[in-house]
This record gives C-alpha cells, sequence and structure tokens, in this order.
C-alpha cells in the first residue's frame, strides 16, 4: 500500500516511511492510496468472532500488504489484551467502553499497537535501527498517557508528550509525568493547539530533523489513528449479537477527530453503520464546517471535557480528502451536537439520576447527541472514550459522589512529577531538542 500526503505535494511513502516520518514534508497527513472492501462473509460471521479476531481481520485489510503475516497478528493480539464491551444505558441508547486498556482511555489501541508496529519497522531498517526514534505527541489528556505507556521501556525509542500547563486533569497529568525511563513531559505554557503547532513545526525543520529522527504519535500518524477502526467493528458485532445491529448509529466524542475519522475508514471498507454524530464540546469548529460549508479554525475553549479542547482539528483533512473536498458528501454521512459545560453536567446528571450509569464529560457529550438526534427506529452507539475516575473532581463535584479510583490510576497518583516547563515559542522548543 502506498500513501499520499493530503496536500498534494510531497513524494509517494510506503508505510514504513508513513509511521517513521508521521507527517508528509508538506505538512500533510498521509492517506491510503485505496481502501478495500471487506467480504461480505467477514460481516455475516462477525457476531461470532473475538475481539482480537475482528481486529486481526481489519488490520490484514489495512496493512496486510506492508507487514509479515505472523508479525502482524502477534502485533495484534499483544495490542488487544483487554475487551471493549457494549453496555446498555436506555432501550435505544448503547455505549462502547472504550476505558479498559492500561491508562483507562480509548487511545490505548492505537499506542500500544503504533508502539509494537513502528519497533517492528525499526528492527527491519537497519538506517533506522542505530538512531533513537524520537516519538513527539502533543496531548490535551488522555493521548498523553496512552503513547507514554505504550511506549514505556520500548528499546530505541524516546518519548516527548507536550501538554497544555493546567489544562489536563491531575489524574491524567500523573500518567506521564511520573514514569520517567524513555518518557520526557513538557509542559507547555499554552493550549493544546500551540502544544500541536511545535510538534508540526518540529517535522518541518530541516537541521532539527537532521540532528534527531523524528516521528508523531498523534493521530496524525496513520499507526495511531488507524487501529482505532477495530472498535467499531467490535461494536457492530456486539450490537448484532443483541440483534440491534439494524439501522445503527455511532456517535463520537471529538476533539482532534481522528477516532471518528478511523470509523468512516471502517464505513468504508464495508461497515454498516448507517450514519455518524460528531459529539463536539463548546469548540464547535466541526459543527459550524457542518451548518455553513466553510471550515474557520479558531483558538480552543478550554471546558469540562477537556479533551476535545481542539480548535483546529488534525484530522479534518482526512475527512475532507476521504469524500473528495465534498461537503454534500460529508453532511449526508455526518451530523454534528455541541455542547456548553452546563449542557454536558445536565446530561452526566440525567443519565445518572435516570441510569445509574456515571458518564465522563466526554462521554455526557456523546450520550446527549443521541437522546436529541435519534431518529424512530434507529439504535444508537456512543463512545464512553475514558473511565470517569480520570475525571474524579470534575464528575464527583456534578454527580455529588465519591467515585472510586481504580487501582491503577492510583498507582500513578504515587509517583513523583517530572516535567521540563516549555513556553510556546518553537525557537525554544527547538533549542531544547538540540541539546538532547
Amino acid at each position: 500500500m502506498k500513501y499520499y500526503s493530503t496536500n498534494g505535494q510531497a513524494p509517494i511513502a510506503d508505510l514504513q516511511k508513513a509511521v517513521v516520518k508521521g507527517l508528509a514534508e508538506d505538512r500533510g497527513l498521509y492517506m491510503p492510496e485505496r481502501i478495500e472492501k471487506l467480504p461480505k462473509a467477514f460481516f455475516d460471521n462477525i457476531q461470532d468472532m473475538t475481539f482480537q479476531d475482528i481486529a486481526y481481520n481489519v488490520a490484514s485489510n489495512f496493512f496486510g500488504e506492508d507487514v509479515d503475516e505472523d508479525a502482524l497478528q502477534e502485533i495484534v493480539y499483544d495490542t488487544l489484551q483487554f475487551d471493549c464491551p457494549v453496555a446498555k444505558i436506555t432501550d435505544d441508547i448503547y455505549t462502547l467502553e472504550l476505558f479498559h486498556g492500561p491508562t483507562l482511555a480509548f487511545k490505548d489501541v492505537g499506542a500500544r499497537f503504533m508502539a509494537r508496529l513502528l519497533r517492528y519497522f525499526i528492527g527491519r531498517a537497519n538506517s533506522v535501527a542505530h538512531r533513537t526514534v524520537n516519538v513527539l505527541v502533543a496531548t490535551s489528556g488522555d493521548t498523553g498517557s496512552a503513547v507514554a505507556n505504550g511506549f514505556l521501556g520500548v528499546e530505541g525509542i524516546h518519548v516527548y508528550v507536550l501538554y497544555p500547563k493546567g489544562k489536563v486533569s491531575p489524574i491524567q497529568e500523573c500518567q506521564f509525568t511520573t514514569l520517567g525511563q524513555n518518557i520526557t513531559a513538557i509542559e507547555v505554557d499554552g493550549v493544546f493547539d500551540d502544544c500541536q503547532t511545535l510538534v508540526k513545526s518540529a517535522f518541518m525543520d530541516a537541521e532539527l530533523n537532521e540532528h534527531m529522527m523524528l516521528t508523531s504519535a498523534n493521530s496524525i500518524n496513520v499507526a495511531r489513528f488507524l487501529p482505532q477502526a477495530f472498535y467499531y467493528f467490535n461494536a457492530y458485532a456486539r450490537m448484532k449479537t443483541l440483534g440491534k445491529a439494524d439501522n445503527l448509529v455511532m456517535c463520537v466524542p471529538s476533539g482532534n477527530f481522528g477516532n471518528i475519522c478511523s470509523a468512516l475508514f471502517g464505513h468504508e471498507m464495508g461497515l454498516p453503520i448507517k450514519r455518524f454524530i460528531a459529539a463536539n464540546n463548546a469548540n464547535d469548529v466541526f459543527f459550524n464546517y457542518l451548518q455553513t460549508g466553510k471550515y474557520e479554525p479558531k483558538a480552543s475553549i478550554q471546558t469540562l471535557a477537556n479533551a476535545m479542547d481542539v480548535g483546529n482539528p488534525s484530522n479534518f483533512a482526512r475527512i475532507y480528502d476521504l469524500y473528495g473536498q465534498s461537503h454534500e458528501r460529508i453532511s449526508a454521512l455526518i451530523s454534528g451536537a455541541t455542547y456548553k459545560d452546563e449542557q454536558i453536567a445536565e446530561a452526566m446528571q440525567q443519565c445518572y439520576k435516570q441510569t445509574g450509569y456515571i458518564l465522563d464529560p466526554h462521554g455526557a457529550c456523546g450520550y446527549r447527541a443521541l437522546q436529541e438526534g435519534l431518529q424512530p427506529g434507529e439504535v444508537g452507539v456512543f463512545c464512553e472514550t475514558a473511565h470517569p475516575a480520570k475525571f474524579k473532581e470534575k464528575v464527583d463535584a456534578i454527580l455529588g459522589i465519591d467515585i472510586d479510583i481504580p487501582a491503577r490510576l492510583k498507582a500513578f497518583m504515587e509517583g513523583e512529577k517530572q516535567s521540563v516547563e516549555m513556553s510556546k515559542e518553537f525557537a525554544d522548543f527547538k533549542a531544547y531538542l538540540m541539546h538532547q
């Protein structure tokens, strides 16, 4: 499989280059030249397959031309040491719980898969094997912890996690600032978009790239976002088992849009989802695009659902490219919703009061969007993207409870914070990296 840039000005790449480089030379995002349909027999029997078997079939469709069959199977099965079950909320609304991985967030699958695939390519390429690969990742919350833990202790790779100072939850911060070893946390005096800009600027700096080998583990990397499609095939399988797979609507809380982008790739592979809803917090750039046809990025706003505080979502470029830059095609398949903090809190309170289910602020956006957007005869599944205990202070205050913190999260909280303070100026970030 060959990969081209969404900006159309970079050389065609193979999978190894797309994974190791992360971003194309023209600052575009890599896209596969084609998306193969999965066979009808796969969907006919999907309800009888395990999550691992489903994921391996999907991964083979994406990566099978470029990764040895046995190696790919090992990567997939090693990545998925946990399940992502579907839970019933109401008769027509279900949630896909994506928080059963090591850091209790949906990004564990993509981060773990990418760490293993990158290591596979490092092992194959002598030109790469003798140099440390430096992974730069910007995070608004859960990406940093998932990537840091996915790559922790992996030989030949060093991870730099850039995060906005004071704008991630205390537990999220603990998950990537207390690890040490090959993980460095960089505390940026700015917002998530500043962190993302620093990462992209680093890829484009010739002197810096001569000094050190750089790649990204944000969803701009094909090896990070594509494996998230596994979730949606698994959701379809589980809903098919329940006899609820017809007229299925998937609702995805969306920030940088990597998660819903992977779902759309799954749809192009034949996944029979009727339509999608992108649920936003007050950062409503995509919602406004759906209404107007104009994409107008703006500074991000800090909200209760902090992992979605993104004012210029990178993966919009992939969605735009996937549907031939057609607003009509995009808006026909994807609808949007946007909620202010008080609406998010209301959804959390209402769901807890009526069902006993504890939503985190991000999942609450998805739940409310289905409540308001489902049409007669449709069944909706929304992604619960992280364990609510990761946002304990917010959840406790809104619901008036004292939510238990899982043992895995408590272990992170016992570590000592280690971080490097950084301005949002690229010159400062470059100078720091040039001395590493």
